[in-house]
């Protein structure tokens, strides 16, 4: 919940030039209400627009909620699915809010899976999040938590549409706390993604899948994250709401 639509357009314009130098697909995700001024903003670039949710819902008495019809009438092409803010997953409670109270936005494994197919229903990219929280991981549950989310969430698809989404590690401990999770264990992680998509669904679908690492991706570990062989891309988070550190990930992912 960032940037008016004016300031999205102003930053925006401030990524265009290193957008168009580097290999890497580069993909802006601002609030439902600056989605028209995005994207006439990247109009004549290779930015693409994405939104940050959606409901999956055609139509109908849903007050406050979004249909991908309207995203994709509008040209969004791509929405970010079950981020961990919206799960209700948080690393650290908000002054004056319990874990409860923040869990109001109920996303779920089920809804996840749910958005998800409306999604491709509509010729929309799906980045589907997943990632365990401090306690999950200090059990040692980390490798069973994602799995599941894989499983629950990514139900349904065929290996085809399995390969072409994009699903995102972003342990929940590391979301807006400025903790980073060390290159070699992201690393790991999105290995255990993919090795759970291959059982799903089969080993082509396991290269196809595009496995991104989110969690306080900053310009001076970009290049590290990015180098590992399991992490074909970032969610970045706060550090994209700045342009200079938004185009030096950029030059990082090359």
């Amino acid at each position: 919940m960032n940037k008016t639509a004016s300031e999205a357009g102003e930053l925006i314009a401030a990524l265009a030039a290193t957008a168009a130098e580097v290999r890497a697909e580069v993909v802006v995700c601002p609030a439902f209400t600056s989605i028209p001024a995005a994207l006439a903003a990247t109009g004549n670039t290779k930015i693409r627009v994405g939104a940050q949710d959606m409901f999956w819902k055609e139509s109908g008495a849903y007050t406050g909620q979004i249909a991908p019809g309207m995203l994709k009438d509008l040209g969004v092409t791509h929405v970010i699915i079950g981020h961990s803010e919206r799960r209700g997953r948080f690393g650290v409670p908000e002054e004056g809010f319990t874990p409860e109270v923040l869990a109001l936005f109920g996303e779920s494994d089920a809804t996840v899976n749910l958005k998800l197919h409306a999604a491709l229903g509509h010729g929309i990219l799906p980045i589907v999040c997943c990632g365990e929280t401090l306690v999950e991981r200090t059990a040692g549950n980390t490798d069973a938590v994602v799995s599941a989310q894989i499983e629950r969430g990514l139900a349904g698809l065929t290996p085809e549409q399995a390969a072409g989404i994009v699903v995102a590690y972003e342990p929940v401990w590391a979301i807006g706390t400025g903790e980073t999770c060390a290159a070699e264990e992201a690393d790991r992680v999105c290995g255990v993604i993919r090795q759970t998509v291959g059982r799903l669904y089969g080993e082509s679908a396991a290269e196809g899948v595009r496995v991104q690492y989110g969690g306080s991706v900053k310009p001076d570990n970009a290049s590290d994250l990015l180098s590992r062989p399991n992490i074909d891309g970032a969610l970045v988070g706060g550090a994209s709401l700045k342009a200079s550190d938004f185009n030096a990930i950029l030059r990082a992912a090359g």
